[in-house]
């Protein structure tokens, strides 16, 4: 008998807000994140803009010490699963740390401090080179860090699926719950990619917007007037507990982590597969992983990066899902207001999921102006909605052809 996983705790940083209030708030006023790239000198580029996470100082989470040694997106994932565990009010003193596992995704993991040790090798030789590079630059160490922290020790691992990582980590996790194999996953997504060698390696390949001069207008996911991504960072958590771990301890429970799906598209390195059919496939798998018919989507928080071919290629795949009511459902990216934090975005975009299905508000697809033939669905476009959400569905698609669908719904006995 699989074992039923509820969310109990949520933790956000993002470049529209930290915290779930002003993240919330946020997405359902329509504010954009992004803007003018501070974090460096982005000049020489043709992409200057960015989401990056404003206000951010680790030592309000960390130690001094502790704080220097973790890249940013550590920093990041220990912050967020802090916010989480709060939220969570989960007491690691009252539970087995044996069944308390850590499934986060991340992309690049930490690839400033590549860049700054590589500068140092170049610069100053091998024998400068910090004793912390590897452990601060590989992808692992923030699910390393958080179960020393927590003293957890459950299945621990990351999952690197570039922009699905956090869609498909939430699923691992979900899965390990379902299974008996732990009480408690912190789970989710971080990334801190907004640096100099990864903008110049997309720009090079020419993925992202260069509406340098209207940041908070260049991403525009389904608008015929889009010209690409708009890259972010950040992390979201997620505490996913059993359904009766999280009774026995009387905890909140913001809904139910219902379903997932994921498949490989075999096609191309970036380019997502002509016709969407495995992106359709990972939807119709989650859905049937969570006993539910197309009918029973309330809405679907699309991957939707406003690059041309994701935006047309998602269209196509929610239609083969769905036929005559994908008209109808309600669909939106929240990339149009945070911009795409790579590995870190199905976490912030689960978390939209949950807050749509428990204040009753949808979040607008921002700046869409200008629509495009090819995707004619309804992406709620520039204002929140309110609606009644029982069930919705989270997409993520990733370079290497990787497609994750998960499936949120309202709790019921």
């Amino acid at each position: 008998m699989k074992k039923r996983v509820v969310v109990t705790g949520i933790g956000v940083i993002s470049p529209v807000g930290i915290g779930i209030e002003p993240f919330w708030q946020a997405l359902i006023e329509g504010q954009s994140g992004l803007g003018p790239v501070t974090l460096f000198d982005a000049s020489p580029l043709p992409t200057r803009i960015a989401g990056e996470v404003k206000g951010f100082d680790p030592l309000e989470y960390l130690d001094k010490k502790e704080a220097r040694r973790m890249d940013r997106c550590t920093q990041f994932a220990l912050s967020a699963t802090k916010m989480a565990i709060s939220d969570a009010a989960l007491d690691f003193e009252q539970v087995d740390k044996q069944r308390v596992g850590v499934v986060l995704g991340s992309g690049i993991g930490g690839i400033q401090t590549f860049e700054d040790q590589h500068r140092t090798l170049l610069e100053r030789g091998p024998g400068r080179v910090s004793p912390f590079f590897v452990p601060m630059m590989i992808a692992n160490m923030a699910a390393g860090h958080i179960s020393i922290m927590l003293d957890a020790r459950g299945p621990n691992y990351t999952v690197v699926s570039a922009c699905a990582s956090a869609t498909n980590a939430i699923g691992e996790a979900f899965k390990l719950l379902q299974r008996g194999v732990a009480d408690v996953v912190i789970t989710g997504g971080t990334e801190a990619g907004v640096t100099l060698a990864s903008m110049a390696g997309f720009c090079a390949m020419k993925a992202m917007s260069t509406r340098n001069d209207e940041p908070q207008k260049a991403s525009r996911p389904f608008d015929q007037d889009r010209d690409g991504f708009v890259l972010s960072e950040g992390a979201g958590i997620l505490i996913l507990e059993s359904l009766e771990h999280a009774r026995g301890r009387k905890a909140k429970i913001y809904g139910e982590l219902a379903g997932y799906g994921c498949t490989a598209d075999a096609y191309h390195i970036t380019a997502p597969a002509p016709g969407g059919d495995q992106a359709a496939r990972a939807m119709a798998l989650a859905l049937q992983d969570g006993g539910l018919a197309v009918g029973d989507v309330d809405y679907i928080n699309a991957h939707g990066t406003s690059t041309d071919l994701n935006d047309k290629l998602e269209t196509m795949a929610i239609k083969k899902v769905f036929g005559e009511r994908a008209s109808q459902i309600p669909i939106s990216s929240t990339k149009s207001m945070t911009g795409h934090l790579l590995g870190a975005a199905g976490a912030i975009e689960a978390i939209a999921c949950l807050l749509a299905i428990n204040r009753g508000v949808i979040p607008p697809t921002i700046n869409y102006e200008n629509p495009d033939p090819e995707c004619d669905l309804d992406y709620v476009p520039n204002q929140a909605r309110r609606a009644e959400v029982r069930v919705a569905l989270s997409n993520s698609f990733g370079f290497g052809g990787h497609n994750a669908s998960i499936v949120l719904k309202v709790l019921e006995a």
